[in-house]
């Protein structure tokens, strides 16, 4: 998948956006010369009729199997699950990750927030982009693909990696995980804290494993989606007691975490870039007429 002009290129391998615009045009009207008609003969109207009859036959043999079988374009089309499990590769990757996110009242205090893209990793496995333990915990789910990308506040003092885990799940199996993560407090655990995404030559370069700050894990119920992001300072500064974002976030938070305000980093992007799936797959899902 090729970035929009002005983005950083994801690596090779990338996103693949399908052309959703390359039909060629083609004239609304063609006038072409009229051809007399000769007078029909009865068998060509005989058979005709046969034909009419036979193609209704079809026709209502194909709208009962539609029905016993379920099998509806309409249906498939408006289904938010099918739609959303395709997002990561149906989805231009200036949606689902834009080159700038505003996030006003975002910080702490409420106040402005602007995060600038870096880079984006290309698609992945989840095996190749989450910790072990944090597959295992979405193992009930399973993982269709991962996609992450990586951004930077305003200063440059920040960076944060936000990622999307589009799953195999159906409606009930997203609704058990998130009653998990709610009710055994999953997403406050150190141990299930996504992984960074440091690309070469950027301000993120030396974000690792051990410098993660911060983060948010949070499966959706709508669409079988995973949102995950991870901040740390962007000067390559281990950090020793990472905070989830709620408690960084936390009125009174005194941790050079919440005082950077990497709570809110980590919280910010991913509650923006979860909105702009939501209204990508809604786009997918809307009947035409």
């Amino acid at each position: 998948m090729a970035p929009s002009s002005g983005a950083v290129p994801p690596p090779p391998g990338g996103y693949r956006v399908p052309a959703r615009y390359g039909y060629p045009e083609t004239p609304a009207e063609t006038t072409t010369r009229l051809r007399p008609v000769r007078p029909r003969q009865r068998w060509r109207t005989a058979a005709a009729a046969a034909c009419v009859v036979l193609g209704v036959g079809l026709i209502g043999g194909a709208v009962t199997g539609a029905w016993l079988t379920g099998d509806s374009s309409a249906e498939t089309t408006g289904n938010p699950y099918t739609a959303g499990r395709s997002a990561w590769h149906s989805v231009p990757v200036d949606t689902l990750f834009p080159r700038t996110l505003q996030g006003r009242g975002a910080g702490p205090g409420a106040t402005h927030r602007t995060w600038t893209r870096l880079a984006v990793a290309a698609d992945s496995t989840c095996a190749d982009g989450l910790d072990p333990l944090l597959l295992t915990t979405l193992r009930s789910v399973g993982c269709e693909r991962l996609v992450r990308a990586t951004y930077t506040d305003a200063t440059r003092s920040a960076v944060t990696t936000v990622g999307l885990v589009f799953t195999e799940a159906d409606a009930a199996g997203m609704q058990s995980l998130r009653a998990r993560f709610t009710g055994q407090k999953l997403g406050s655990r150190k141990d299930l804290m996504p992984r960074t995404y440091a690309p070469e030559g950027t301000p993120a370069a030396s974000f690792g494993d051990g410098q993660r700050a911060s983060w948010t894990v949070n499966p959706l119920t709508e669409i079988p989606v995973v949102v995950l992001a991870v901040s740390g300072f962007a000067d390559g500064r281990p950090v020793a007691a990472p905070q989830p974002a709620p408690d960084a976030m936390a009125s009174g938070a005194a941790t050079d975490i919440a005082q950077a305000g990497l709570g809110h980093e980590a919280k910010g992007i991913a509650d923006r870039v979860e909105r702009g799936l939501r209204r990508a797959v809604a786009d997918l899902t809307e009947q035409p007429g």
